[in-house]
């Protein structure tokens, strides 16, 4: 379903497992290149920006445009905490997952390396599809079920899951569905929910593969949708770096988020033509015709400024699973006049 790593990028992936092994206060010591930019991204739809950037060289039109050369890597990877591992052990400047990941970082390396956000990629909503009849709403889920996320407990699904437990039963079983959820990339487990016969019978996913698990297995059905947890449209999935990426790249920084908006801008004026870029780019069978549903959904929208994402941080306060409380937008993310409008 999805374009693996070749050239460039299977080497660097092949780098981040031999950096891990690197301590975080030796990375703190490193200083970011000017002109350098290795992005890690995910799975999914929800990473159009992204697909769409690299397609059009958006970054190097921007980096030229100040008078800079900026050479740019791009490596697949999947869950939050492998894509942490990697900010972490310098092998990428920009690090793509959920913003339940990201408040994670955020709290751990305050005083150190001091990671933020950078921008969103848009507001989709997430669902936690099922192929099980009998689950109707999180609560049947039972012991012989299995919940497909991208990363246990640390995943911005895994997150959204936590929070609409604690409504259900209380804060204090926030992690009551933890124990049946296992670590799956999308296409895996969207694969299984369409075949059917396995041990998953849920999977919290994102747009395509949500999209195509409603289409092709009749059984498959909406138990939760993000937006009723987080009261509305929201940004679950984001981009982070250090403060040292932040502050000594200025240039390749600004290179960055100006291309990310001209993406936001181009998928908005080109629906076609971005489903066209997606199917290439990541060498999706998926239908076209489905796929430009998704990206013209009204409660889709692609856009650099974050929204509605305070109050997932608030929540994982409470419950313990970061000590900081975020306040503000400028608490989690860095300055910039597109993203200060933000929530």
């Amino acid at each position: 379903m999805t374009k693996q790593c070749t050239g460039p990028s299977r080497r660097l992936a092949a780098a981040l497992l031999g950096g891990l092994a690197l301590t975080a206060s030796f990375v703190a010591q490193a200083t970011a290149a000017e002109g350098q930019l290795r992005i890690a991204k995910q799975f999914g739809i929800v990473y159009l920006l992204l697909n769409v950037v690299e397609d059009q060289k958006l970054i190097e039109k921007h980096g030229k445009a100040a008078g800079l050369d900026i050479k740019v890597d791009y490596v697949q990877l999947s869950g939050g905490s492998a894509v942490n591992d990697a900010l972490l052990s310098g092998n990428i400047e920009v690090a793509g997952a959920g913003v339940g990941p990201l408040f994670t970082l955020w709290d751990r390396t305050r005083g150190r390396q001091n990671v933020k956000g950078v921008a969103s990629l848009g507001n989709f909503p997430y669902y936690l599809v099922t192929n099980n009849p009998a689950v109707k709403t999180i609560a049947d889920f039972g012991e012989k079920d299995r919940i497909a996320v991208p990363a246990v407990g640390v995943s911005v699904q895994s997150r959204i899951l936590q929070w609409a437990s604690a409504k259900l039963w209380g804060e204090k079983d926030f992690a009551k569905l933890d124990r049946i959820s296992v670590a799956v990339p999308h296409p895996e487990a969207a694969a299984a929910i369409i075949k059917g016969g396995t041990e998953i019978t849920g999977h919290f996913g994102n747009p395509p593969f949500q999209d195509q698990e409603l289409a092709e297995n009749p059984q498959a059905h909406i138990v939760l949708n993000s937006y009723d947890v987080q009261g509305g449209p929201a940004s679950s999935t984001v981009l982070y770096a250090t403060e040292n990426f932040y502050k000594s790249s200025p240039k390749t920084y600004n290179a960055f988020l100006n291309a990310l908006d001209d993406a936001a801008k181009f998928i908005a004026r080109n629906p076609d033509k971005a489903a066209e870029i997606y199917l290439r780019t990541t060498n999706s069978k998926l239908d076209p015709a489905l796929l430009t549903k998704i990206i013209t959904n009204p409660a889709v929208t692609f856009k650099v400024a974050p929204e509605n994402t305070l109050g997932l941080g608030r929540f994982m306060h409470r419950v313990g699973a970061i000590k900081a409380e975020p306040k503000a937008i400028d608490d989690y993310f860095f300055a910039d006049p597109r993203i200060a409008t933000g929530s």
